[in-house]
């Protein structure tokens, strides 16, 4: 930490202290490592290992949230139920993921700025709100989820003498192991990251060698696109659980962690190409992970009669009693690969929130105050929900279902918005978007759109009785809708943009 960040007052209004996502001493210096300091102004600097090692970092932070217990869920209900069937979609949906995360990334590069300042920027102040709001209430649901697991993960590891609320209150403090980290500079708190990541790949690909899928059935799988009725309802949980909105706003803001010269185009499109290629080798990383999950469950539990009852909690022990010991039990192996993508995508969670509250409202708290503040967002519902379904399996998975609809209603808040501001000239300069990436974005948005939407349906379909309950919703409903068109229309027909100084 800066020697300076100890001058800052706790909360001022003043110009001079706006939030930003880091402050210019807490930068990685990439700069003309070993170049003139004039080249990049009439090109992109030729390809150097060297950078790429130094861009390398926010990329992996985001992949993180391809990896939280959600998606672990989501990746064994989906091998569990439906097989090997569901491969090919799983690799399609992290090839959109990472069209989605490229587009934000781009965002922060070319404007100097995260996608939650310019959301505030960019829209009057009720619109701002409620995108505040929505961002605040998909990053709580996110949270409990990944406390949830981790706490789950820790129960297991201590043969059930520590409880899920214990769990909570542990997984708590990972945001003062987040600020010590932070104290020391961000290359240390990525480090630590790819340590929790390369845990998760370690155990997962053990459990891989232990049950021994099938490599053949894995290839069909990825390489022929097969859906039926039956898989239906795994098929929608595997692409909505990769569009996690808090990570769109996140991933905007940890690109800003490298300190690249923004007067000069070169270096902005040598940026660009940089971060895309460590969000592809990543987004790489997480699919086979995610892959190796799935096959897992596909090869044990596939056609069984507990197919459709696994989940969290059981899971480890669904594999144990089918495999038994081992060298080391395969209970503990998955209870360690959870407890690692747990505690990571809660940090991360810590780190969004603190982007988010801090691009909406430009507020500028000490790193502490705003770390609490947004662990306490999510740690004092998550630990209600700990001591109310402790005792119940099946209260926990509803609860889940209720969470992943939650997330599900905020997608639009973090998608339209972001593909209005990269379409935008007037925002980005020379790096808008084009019109054929822009055609692919908004299809590739409805489509997800209209997925979370069937999810939506599906559930109220099912969920909502009685006449009262039923005019919220369907109230709710009507201006979720009216409240989208805003912001598409306003993205299509507004010419009242501000300037923000891009590249050129």
């Amino acid at each position: 930490m800066p020697p300076e960040d100890n001058q800052v007052p706790l909360l001022s209004d003043e110009e001079s202290d706006k939030d930003v996502a880091y402050e210019s001493g807490e930068k990685v210096h990439i700069v003309g490592i070993d170049e003139p300091d004039d080249e990049g102004l009439l090109g992109t600097p030729p390809f150097s290992w060297k950078k790429l090692w130094l861009f390398t970092g926010p990329g992996f932070l985001m992949s993180i949230a391809f990896l939280d217990p959600g998606n672990l869920e989501g990746d064994l209900q989906a091998g569990a139920i439906a097989g090997y069937s569901l491969l090919w979609l799983l690799m399609w949906a992290t090839v959109i993921g990472l069209l989605v995360q490229l587009l934000s990334a781009r965002l922060g590069v070319a404007t100097g700025r995260h996608l939650a300042e310019l959301c505030r920027e960019e829209y009057p102040t009720w619109a701002r709100m409620v995108l505040w709001v929505m961002a605040e209430l998909a990053l709580i649901g996110a949270d409990i989820q990944e406390v949830i697991g981790s706490a789950i993960a820790i129960k297991i590891l201590s043969n059930g003498a520590l409880p899920l609320w214990a769990g909570v209150i542990i997984t708590a403090c990972d945001c003062f192991i987040f600020l010590f980290l932070e104290n020391y500079g961000v290359r240390k708190l990525e480090a630590f990251f790819a340590v929790l990541i390369a845990t998760m790949a370690v155990s997962f690909a053990w459990m891989f060698g232990e049950t021994k899928p099938s490599g053949t059935e894995l290839l069909l799988g990825v390489l022929i696109p097969k859906l039926s009725s039956r898989t239906i309802k795994q098929a929608v949980g595997v692409v909505g659980c990769i569009i996690m909105p808090h990570n769109v706003f996140l991933h905007s803001a940890l690109v800003q962690s490298r300190e690249i010269d923004h007067t000069k185009t070169g270096r902005v499109q040598e940026a660009l190409n940089y971060y895309s290629i460590e969000s592809a080798a990543a987004l790489l990383i997480s699919f086979i992970i995610n892959l190796f999950v799935t096959t897992v469950f596909a090869k044990a539990f596939y056609g069984t009669e507990v197919a459709s009852t696994i989940g969290l909690v059981n899971a480890g022990q669904y594999l144990q009693d089918k495999y038994g010991g081992g060298l080391f039990p395969i209970l503990y192996i998955w209870a360690i690969g959870l407890l690692a993508a747990g505690q990571s995508s809660t940090i991360t969670g810590t780190y969004a929130g603190q982007f988010i509250m801090g691009g909406f409202l430009n507020l500028k708290l000490k790193k502490w105050l705003r770390a609490l503040i947004t662990r306490s967002f999510a740690i004092v519902p998550t630990m209600i929900v700990a001591l109310v379904f402790d005792t119940s399996e099946a209260a926990l998975d509803v609860l889940n279902e209720w969470l992943n609809v939650l997330q599900s209603i905020q997608i639009p808040f973090a998608l339209i918005p972001l593909l209005c501001l990269v379409s935008k000239e007037q925002i980005m300069g020379t790096f808008k978007i084009g019109s054929v990436l822009k055609t692919i974005a908004w299809l590739v948005a409805v489509l997800v759109i209209l997925i979370n939407g069937y999810l939506l349906f599906d559930f109220f379909s099912n969920e909502v009785t009685g006449v009262m309950f039923t005019s919220i919703v369907f109230a709710f409903t009507g201006a979720y809708i009216a409240f989208i068109f805003y912001l598409v229309s306003r993205g299509f027909t507004s010419s009242a943009w501000r300037r923000l100084s891009p590249a050129k």
